[in-house]
């Protein structure tokens, strides 16, 4: 798992630099579809893929964003047949406007141990979601 979310989250970048978001989660929704389900219990495999993420984030020689690590996070957990939400919510801090992302199941926060995420008004709408194709 490790191996997989340190692979992951530098094409997830590419692809959101070279791409965008909507076509980004696109094809990762694409690839989820011929995925197959887990072997652990829901609740051991969610745990191990939150800590095997976080350590490619870790040791990574890059930085990763919180939208990158949410993506790796959501699209790893959909992949083994664990429903989970992508959650982006906003704040207004000095002055300066702040995007914040992370990954929720059952309405808790799984990739945010210190709660980062309720400095931010959450937007009503989870951003995993099908998208279409602007026209």
């Amino acid at each position: 798992m490790f191996r997989r979310a340190a692979v992951l989250l530098p094409l997830i970048r590419a692809s959101l630099q070279a791409r965008g978001y909507n076509k980004t989660v696109a094809a990762l929704q694409e690839k989820m579809r011929n995925a197959g389900g887990g072997k652990l219990p829901a609740a051991e495999l969610t745990g191990k893929t939150v800590r095997m993420v976080r350590a490619a984030v870790r040791y990574s020689f890059v930085r990763f964003t919180c939208l990158e690590e949410s993506l790796g996070l959501w699209y790893l957990l959909q992949t083994q047949g664990i429903p989970a939400q992508l959650r982006i919510g906003v704040r207004k801090s000095d002055g300066k406007f702040e995007a914040h992302a992370w990954v929720e199941r059952d309405g808790e926060a799984l990739n945010q141990p210190d709660a980062t995420h309720k400095h931010y008004a959450a937007f009503e709408k989870e951003f995993s979601g099908d998208f279409a194709e602007p026209r």
